[in-house]
């Protein structure tokens, strides 16, 4: 980062290269669905020109993923005007054996329809503390709301993802 801001353009390159994958995956958890890579795309772009507001010291991750969540919840709003919002998922996990990939698909499928069910906060909150798998202040950072209120919001969250579920996943999502 520190190259970065010192105006080399292919420290910013590596950047690019290192967090895509992360930057994709929130933009599509955020809302962004089949726009993500549009979304990552402008997000770098933004984030490129907001360099001088970036503090030196502090995570570049956040940051970016700041500004990916703020830029897929325009996308969001603007495509819900129209009446067009769609959320799809990048992320699955393999699992063993031809039944067990069926049952994992599955509750995969029950958890991401009601991940996406949830009021908007409640589906950022659980997107970034579980599949993007930031630490609470990441996500914090990445969502710019109070470190206290992301373990509360959180809690709550999980709360009505698990009665969305219904009581035979409880165990599952209390374990995510």
């Amino acid at each position: 980062m520190a190259r970065t801001l010192a105006g080399d353009l292919d420290a910013y390159g590596e950047l690019v290269a290192r967090y895509t994958a992360v930057a994709h995956r929130a933009a599509a958890l955020s809302g962004a669905g089949a726009d993500a890579e549009d979304v990552v795309q402008e997000a770098f772009v933004k984030a490129f020109r907001k360099l001088r507001t970036f503090r030196a010291g502090e995570p570049f991750k956040p940051w970016l993923l700041r500004i990916v969540v703020n830029e897929a919840s325009n996308l969001r709003r603007s495509l819900h005007r129209r009446g067009a919002l769609a959320l799809r998922t990048a992320r699955t996990d393999p699992v063993d054996g031809p039944e067990n990939d069926v049952l994992g698909e599955e509750r995969r499928d029950a958890l991401l329809t009601a991940v996406r069910a949830l009021p908007d906060r409640d589906r950022l909150v659980l997107t970034c503390r579980y599949f993007l798998e930031l630490s609470e202040a990441e996500t914090a950072q990445v969502l710019g709301w109070p470190a206290g209120s992301v373990k509360s919001r959180t809690a709550r969250a999980l709360a009505r993802l698990r009665n969305r579920l219904g009581a035979h996943t409880t165990e599952e999502v209390s374990g995510a």
